[in-house]
């Protein structure tokens, strides 16, 4: 058997899982997309060993040791994925990818009158004390012109 047969298979398998990792949202299908690309190094591991075997009179096969490694490394992976996977679907209740990127980068919603905790707006007076009435009567919100201008 030529080495293009297998070479071409594996090329194909790692554009399948490339696309699947590029154009997927579900986290799982990302992670089956990458298990495919794996597949891929894989069979060109074994492909390989066995024609340098061949040519070179080698009883080592170190392609074949290198693909049992990357198939137990894949194995863990693919356990621990799935486990995160499934911690963030029942926190989060999606496995959306843009979803769970939108919560991670910081787009947290403030509570009202934009307090944030006790470093944030309102959380204490400008002598260091709390402010007792609960109210910010030094804050005002400057107009929608000025937002957008000062962020110009």
């Amino acid at each position: 058997m030529h080495l293009v047969y297998p070479a071409v298979l594996a090329a194909l398998l790692f554009c399948t899982g490339i696309y699947g990792v590029l154009a997927r949202r579900n986290a799982i299908l990302v992670l089956m997309s990458v298990e495919l690309m794996l597949n891929a190094v894989n069979l060109n591991l074994v492909a390989f060993d066995v024609w340098l075997s061949r040519t070179a009179e080698e009883k080592l096969h170190s392609g074949q040791a290198l693909t049992l490694f990357t198939i137990a490394i894949a194995a863990a992976e693919i356990g621990i994925g799935l486990a995160i996977v499934l911690a963030v679907y029942r926190g989060r209740g999606t496995s959306d990818i843009d979803k769970l990127r939108d919560t991670a980068e910081g787009h947290e919603s403030d509570g009202p009158d934009g307090f944030r905790g006790p470093d944030g707006p309102g959380g204490s007076d400008s002598t260091g004390g709390s402010n007792p009435s609960g109210s910010d009567s030094n804050r005002t919100e400057p107009p929608a012109a000025e937002k957008a201008e000062a962020t110009a």
